[in-house]
């Protein structure tokens, strides 16, 4: 339930909302032992077409329109140094090619990294990248973290502009790509504004719309915020003797995590994960929010959306939140336990029609739209406005056109090894789908596969 799975799914289905578009969201299938690395205790699925049940059962209850879209699944594999899904053989051909219009990679150096096979700008028309992530942050905090950083900044920029025309930044807390944007082309789950809308009438009618103080969800892995917060708090113990503060989630970082928050002196209540929508959080006025790792935190929208106060790093993650009154940051920890002491105090301001909009994926689509530049535009006139109309630039454009051919080769010809591979990161054997794979995705055979991967494209 992390952002990175929901948003696209959302992204998809209010594309498809105004029925003017085909779209098919792709996501990765897990065989059942990697499955079970990933996904809460007791949720796993036996078949694709019940992953996909889950997955349209679980966005029924949360929107109020019919979604026309299609669900096809690419094969993935678990990455556990990495904490992370990598997709498995070349999943472009997931689309047929008469269907290959307009790509959009959720995450583009994530699906790109070991990418062999048909190049993205060859089988689509246009294909939009949309940088999620702040890997650069991860990295950093490993064992010789600035040299991974360093290799790991180069590789993502040369795979991004050799598989996208595009690029969209969440915010400046990504890395910088050559002609990207930056744009929050994110907007919340309709359950949140409807929590957000009750919270209102309750405020409007002088009743008490909060009854508990502080709290945090997120992925129960330091890096998801609980070390910064579990500093402030450690350092300002005297200065936050009256806080208390309920902390939600699950992963692979939860026992080291509840071991030392209890050895604080605050009250400090740790609860397994859940839906952020769960009635259990329509109570609580303040949403503490330390973390420096995310692009545009989407727990961060989900509490504004339901009227809270937001307590939260000035960070560029967090540029896009300020333009609500809720939304409080700070600079550093003496002002962290300011803004936290005074949320506690104050009561949240009434979200305007205009706020409540600017956080809904209504605007959220609309942003994309635009900064895509897909308003009315079809895929094949792009084509077309790509030509220069003069010579010189005509020469220069073939120049870099075949630059960038070499180097997608050079690419192409590293991920096709598994020496080369694995010396980069990626999982063992997943150069092609393994039989197990294969099977449960009606795919070819791994070796049937192999006699036919030999093919590349410009």
């Amino acid at each position: 339930m992390t952002g990175t799975a929901v948003n696209p799914l959302f992204r998809a289905v209010y594309l498809a909302k105004d029925g003017k578009r085909d779209v098919t969201l792709v996501i990765p299938w897990l065989s059942l032992k990697h499955q079970k690395l990933v996904y809460p205790i007791d949720v796993t699925f036996s078949s694709p077409s019940e992953q996909e049940a889950y997955v349209r059962q679980w966005l029924e209850q949360r929107i109020s329109f019919s979604a026309d879209f299609s669900i096809r699944f690419y094969p993935g594999k678990f990455a556990v140094d990495k904490r992370s899904i990598l997709p498995v053989g070349d999943i472009s051909e997931v689309i047929p090619d008469e269907e290959a219009e307009v790509a959009v990679l959720e995450e583009p150096e994530h699906l790109t990294w070991f990418h062999h096979g048909k190049r993205w700008k060859t089988k689509f028309s246009l294909v939009i990248g949309v940088v999620h992530t702040n890997y650069l942050a991860y990295v950093k905090r490993e064992s010789n973290g600035r040299v991974k950083a360093l290799i790991l900044r180069y590789l993502n920029t040369w795979v991004v502009d050799i598989y996208c025309h595009k690029v969209i930044r969440l915010s400046a807390a990504t890395q910088e790509y050559p002609n990207s944007i930056i744009c929050n082309v994110h907007g919340v789950n309709p359950k949140f504004l409807e929590i957000g809308k009750k919270t209102i009438e309750l405020q409007q009618s002088s009743k008490r719309a909060f009854s508990k103080g502080a709290y945090y969800i997120g992925k129960m892995v330091w890096n998801k915020g609980y070390k910064e917060l579990l500093d402030l708090l450690r350092k300002h113990q005297k200065e936050l003797s009256g806080l208390e503060i309920d902390l939600y989630g699950s992963g692979e970082d939860s026992n080291e995590v509840q071991e030392a928050f209890q050895k604080l002196d605050l009250v400090v209540r740790l609860y397994p994960g859940r839906d952020h929508a769960d009635p259990v959080f329509h109570d609580y006025k303040v949403f503490l929010n330390p973390s420096t790792t995310d692009v545009v935190c989407t727990t961060t929208a989900e509490a504004l959306a339901m009227g809270k106060l937001v307590v939260c790093a000035n960070h560029p993650s967090n540029d896009f939140f300020k333009q609500f009154p809720n939304c409080w940051t700070y600079d550093d920890s003496k002002g962290f336990v300011e803004a936290t002491n005074n949320a506690l105090k104050e009561e949240p301001s009434e979200l305007t029609e205009a706020h409540r909009h600017e956080l809904s994926w209504e605007a959220a689509t609309e942003r994309f739209l635009r900064v895509g530049d897909l308003h009315g535009v079809a895929a094949n006139s792009r084509k077309l406005s790509r030509r220069p109309s003069k010579l010189l630039g005509s020469t220069s454009l073939n120049l870099q056109r075949n630059m960038e051919d070499a180097s997608a080769y050079v690419h192409y010809l590293a991920s096709g090894f598994e020496a080369s591979r694995t010396a980069f990161g990626a999982i063992p054997g997943t150069l092609q789908p393994d039989e197990q794979l294969s099977k449960e995705l009606g795919l070819q055979t791994a070796e049937t596969q192999k006699r036919s991967s030999h093919r590349f494209s410009f």
